[in-house]
C-alpha cells in the first residue's frame, strides 16, 4: 500500500485513462523515467483513502480526480494534493478518470500559448482523439471557430457532435487548400497538433499572418520546422507539454482546471469515452491508442460508476 506524504493524498482508484505517454513510458522513452517497478497512469479518479499530515482541503472519502506523475493503474494511487480535485456533481468516475490530462493539457496550449480570442479560428488535427475532441470543444466554450481534421469521416462526424463548425478530411483533401477555402482565403489563427508528422507541413500552410501553431504531441513522427516559413508570415511555433508547465506555472494550470469545471458544470464540456476494460486489460487499453483504434477516450475501470 502507498504512503501518503504530507502534501499527497492517497486515492482508491475508480476509473483511470490512458494515454498516448503511458506508452512512452513504459517504453522507457519519456521524459521522465520512474525507477522500476511502476505502474503508469497519468491521471485517476476515485476516493480519497487518506490525507498526509498537511493536507486541508480534502478528507477521506471525498471524490476526487488527480493528475499523477505515474501510478494510475493500480488499485491505490497517490497524487499531491495541489493536483488534486473535487468531482462535480453529476460526473462519473470513468469521466473524471479521464478529464484531468486531456483537458488541462488543452486548454493550457490554447488559453495560455495559443491565446485563442473569440474572434478566431482555431484548426484541429486528429480532431477525433481522445486529446482532440477536447480542444474542439474548448474551442467553442472560448467562442471561436473550430475547424475539424481527421482521416475519416466517421472522425468527422463525432468531432461535429462535439461542436466543430467544419471538418477537413486529410486523408482524401488536401489540407491547406480546404482550410483556405474554407476561411475565405485568410487561414486559420491557431492550430493545435497532436499529430505532427507528415501532417505538419499542410497545418503551418494553413495558417494566416500571424497564425500559431500548436505543438501537443508527435504520434505520426517528430517535423522539422522551416525558420524561414515562419518569419515570412509572421507565424510562431509553440510547444505545450502539461508536464512542465504544472512544475512551472501551477497557479495557471489550477486557473485553467477551475476553468473547465465552470464549463462541464454549464454543458459545455462532454468527455467522450468510447472504451472502457478492467485493469487487467490494461495492456489492450494502451495498444487502442498506439495503434490509432480509438476515438475518444479509453479508460480502465476498477469499479464501474
Amino acid at each position: 500500500m502507498p504512503e501518503p506524504a504530507a502534501d499527497q493524498v492517497l486515492i482508491r482508484v475508480k476509473a483511470t485513462a490512458v494515454n498516448y505517454a503511458d506508452s512512452i513510458m513504459v517504453a522507457g522513452h519519456y521524459q521522465t523515467k520512474p525507477a522500476l517497478p511502476f505502474s503508469p497512469g497519468l491521471e485517476t479518479a476515485g476516493i480519497v483513502a487518506a490525507c498526509g499530515a498537511a493536507v486541508t482541503g480534502f478528507k477521506p472519502g471525498d471524490r476526487v480526480m488527480a493528475i499523477l506523475d505515474h501510478g494510475g493503474l493500480a488499485e491505490f494511487a497517490v497524487a499531491s494534493a495541489a493536483e488534486t480535485y473535487l468531482i462535480p456533481d453529476g460526473m462519473s468516475f470513468a469521466e473524471a478518470g479521464a478529464f484531468t490530462i486531456a483537458y488541462i493539457s488543452s486548454h493550457v496550449a490554447i488559453r495560455w500559448q495559443g491565446r485563442l480570442t473569440g474572434q478566431e479560428t482555431l484548426l484541429v488535427l486528429g480532431a477525433a482523439g481522445g486529446v482532440g475532441l477536447t480542444a474542439v470543444e474548448i474551442g467553442k466554450a472560448m467562442g471561436a471557430r473550430v475547424i475539424a481534421a481527421a482521416s475519416s469521416p466517421e472522425k468527422l462526424a463525432v468531432a461535429v457532435a462535439h461542436g466543430a463548425d467544419a471538418t477537413v478530411n486529410y486523408s482524401t483533401e488536401p489540407l491547406a487548400e480546404r482550410v483556405m477555402a474554407l476561411t475565405g482565403g485568410k487561414g486559420a489563427d491557431v492550430c493545435f497538433d497532436p499529430v505532427g508528422g507528415a501532417l505538419f507541413d499542410g497545418a503551418l500552410s494553413s495558417l494566416g499572418w500571424g497564425g500559431r501553431i500548436l505543438l501537443i504531441g508527435f504520434v505520426a513522427g517528430v517535423p522539422q520546422i522551416p525558420a524561414n516559413r515562419l518569419l515570412v508570415k509572421h507565424r510562431a511555433a509553440l510547444g505545450s507539454s502539461l508536464r512542465y508547465f504544472r512544475w512551472q506555472q501551477p497557479e495557471k494550470l489550477r486557473a485553467s482546471a477551475q476553468e473547465l469545471l465552470r464549463w462541464y458544470g454549464e454543458g459545455r464540456l462532454k468527455p467522450c469515452i468510447t472504451h472502457r476494460l478492467p485493469l487487467d486489460r490494461s495492456v489492450e487499453a494502451m495498444r487502442l491508442l498506439t495503434e490509432r483504434r480509438a476515438s475518444g477516450k479509453v479508460v480502465v475501470e476498477l469499479e464501474p460508476g
